[in-house]
């Protein structure tokens, strides 16, 4: 077992690694910006070392800079959080190559499954529904027309790096197609550094449904069941849900089963999330792998009891899975909201300040992850995540009600935030009687 620790990153997911360290027994050494200096929760680690200026490009992303103050703080291994260099293969090769373990999966597999393209191939090598689409990138105009010609419009133009929708474009006809396309890359390219595009076929109105895996270094892979992400804006997800509602059971099994195959396939270890897809017939279609803890992951803890954090260090550190996928029970429905320091009003402009006064919900079944306190700063740097409500009951028109109180009691003064949006959200009919897709907020709910 690890004796320290470095934590990667910042914020709510910084201290949600050092608890788990601390209830391991792990010591932590904890790193950060100058915006972050004098956060609460640095003093909660062992260690804490500043790494640069506010800018993550002169921070959070300075590989040489994390490298030196883990060696520095002689650990054994980093812990990458979400966001930043979480899905960075280099990163974690130079921590290896410094003889530290970095808490993730696999560097070939990292760079197999961060390729959309690559991706793709590994999932279909594994017998896994993917959209129709190209066989690869799309080398020039003409080609990418006689692919959508092939598959039928409407298109999807997509990054084959990256995520959070840059590099996505929706093309109905070929005029669209051949703006779209240049417009695409572009973005891809100031993205991601990465100017590669693909086509496949857009699924008009679907739902976004994501399955956890384990994996250990022994061959063992389980699900941990399925979250449902369609409440979702410009493919940045709000609320998060567990189990999906009105999946059938026999799509339910197959649609895990599937991510359980393909991550064998790629001989992923550690914890990851397969992404995809489901039509109005629940067709389901594979999109991606995201090889890092979720943002949601609490989601899938509530229901299944297991700390999704504490297994990816015990893996890492070479133990096996205390468990096997029959002793994986799912109990009650969890729901989680994000809340965000954004203006809805205002096309969620971000609202950094300082938050003058925090009254937070509480009671039987409700957690709030978060590491922000009355008096602290949102700063302009980051993402604008304040935290996240979660609730868990035995029904999810419990979990629905427990939600609605909760948000009748959270107060947030001093800067702009999406609770007035999730209220409404949680209120609307459609979405208690789940009649929704991955546009139902910005088509009912958009400015």
């Amino acid at each position: 077992m690890f004796q320290r620790i470095l934590v990667a990153n910042r914020g709510e997911i910084a201290l949600r690694i050092i608890r788990a360290c601390r209830e391991l027994g792990i010591e932590t050494v904890a790193v950060y910006s100058e915006a972050d200096r004098g956060a609460h929760y640095l003093e909660l680690a062992d260690e804490a070392w500043c790494i640069g200026p506010a800018q993550a490009m002169d921070s959070y992303l300075q590989i040489n800079r994390i490298i030196s103050a883990a060696e520095i703080g002689n650990v054994q291994a980093v812990h990458p959080g979400y966001g930043f260099l979480a899905e960075n293969s280099h990163f974690a090769e130079v921590c290896r190559s410094c003889n530290i373990e970095f808490i993730g999966p696999p560097v070939q597999a990292m760079q197999q499954l961060g390729d959309k393209v690559s991706a793709r191939e590994i999932a279909m090598k594994a017998g896994v529904p993917c959209v129709p689409g190209s066989d690869g990138l799309i080398s020039d105009v003409e080609e990418a027309v006689r692919v959508a010609d092939r598959i039928g419009y409407p298109v999807l133009i997509k990054a084959t790096a990256g995520g959070g929708g840059k590099g996505m474009r929706v093309a109905g006809n070929e005029i669209s197609l051949r703006a779209g396309l240049q417009a695409a890359s572009a973005e891809a390219e100031k993205a991601f550094k990465n100017a590669g595009v693909y086509l496949e076929k857009y699924v008009e109105r679907p739902r976004h449904v994501e399955i956890q895996i384990l994996a250990d270094n022994y061959g063992n892979v389980v699900h941990l069941w399925e979250r449902d992400c369609s409440m979702q804006r410009r493919h940045q997800k709000l609320i998060e849900e567990s189990p999906a509602p009105k999946l059938p059971a026999e799509v339910r099994k197959k649609i895990c089963d599937c991510a359980v195959n393909l991550v064998r396939e790629a001989g992923y270890t550690n914890a990851g999330t397969c992404e995809f897809i489901v039509d109005k017939n629940f067709n389901f279609y594979f999109i991606e792998v995201n090889a890092r803890i979720q943002v949601e992951h609490p989601v899938t803890e509530l229901v299944t009891g297991i700390d999704l954090i504490k297994q990816q260090i015990l893996i890492a550190a070479g133990e096996k899975l205390p468990f096997k996928q029959e002793d994986i029970k799912h109990t009650g429905c969890a729901i989680e909201l994000r809340v965000n320091a954004e203006d809805p009003d205002n096309s969620f402009r971000g609202s950094p300040g300082t938050i003058t006064k925090l009254r937070l919900p509480g009671g039987p079944g409700v957690r709030f992850d978060s590491h922000v306190y009355e008096g602290y700063t949102i700063s302009p740097y980051y993402d604008s995540m304040i935290g996240k409500l979660i609730v868990h009951k035995p029904t999810r028109d419990e979990a629905i009600q427990c939600m609605r109180r909760c948000l009748r009691e959270f107060v947030i003064e001093g800067v702009a935030t999406t609770l007035p949006l999730a209220r409404k959200m949680f209120n609307h009919a459609d979405f208690v009687d789940f009649n929704i897709d991955t546009t139902f907020v910005e088509r009912t709910f958009q400015n």
